[in-house]
């Protein structure tokens, strides 16, 4: 991998990490996606998974998710967010933050359609973060909505969309003897400014 900081020319942090997704698609064994979200309670507690990115343009990053799980609970408490994607393979970080705003339905309904029937069952049999009493009951939920909906399944209303709008972008690049390379896009009206950053 060439040692060029290519944060060091570019001016549009959405376009740069287009540019290093698409870099991560070809290298990373699995899901280049995946993205840790961080979100925290309305008393500021935090917590942190792993989603998946399903689309990123000019409005920010888009996931899908249960508004009854913890993190639906959360971002209507808070809605503010942080993503961290790591990519092992080419030794490179990206960290977002910024608030979070619900995708309308149509768009919900067209990804969740876009699944495999299989996923949409599994969607819609999963009562996201509460107590699950057995594998078997799991199970037993999603045969039950198997047979009462042998055509398309209706997207639950609880199953969303979210995108989060960035307000800050970090580039970081691992570097030898620690000497990595960070550099920070942070919103500016409607353009960005940028600064790089002791690693």
């Amino acid at each position: 991998m060439s040692s060029r900081f290519d944060a060091d020319e570019a001016r549009d942090p959405i376009a740069l990490f287009r540019d290093w997704f698409r870099a991560a698609s070809e290298s990373e064994l699995n899901d280049p996606n995946a993205m840790s979200l961080a979100t925290a309670s309305a008393e500021g507690r935090p917590s942190v998974r792993i989603v998946l990115l399903k689309r990123v343009d000019e409005a920010g990053f888009v996931f899908y998710t249960n508004a009854e799980s913890r993190k639906g609970v959360e971002l209507l408490a808070n809605p503010f967010a942080a993503l961290c994607f790591h990519w092992k393979s080419l030794g490179r970080q990206v960290r977002v933050e910024g608030t979070v705003a619900e995708l309308p339905g149509e768009e919900a309904d067209a990804y969740f359609h876009s699944r495999s029937r299989r996923s949409q069952i599994g969607a819609l049999a999963s009562q996201q973060s509460r107590p699950l009493e057995s594998r078997e009951r799991l199970e037993e939920l999603a045969h039950t909505l198997e047979e009462r909906y042998p055509g398309e399944v209706p997207r639950p209303g609880y199953w969303r969309g979210y995108v989060v709008r960035p307000e800050t972008i970090e580039f970081w690049q691992d570097g030898p003897d620690r000497l990595h390379d960070r550099m920070v896009f942070r919103r500016v009206g409607d353009s960005w400014g940028k600064t790089r950053l002791f690693p």
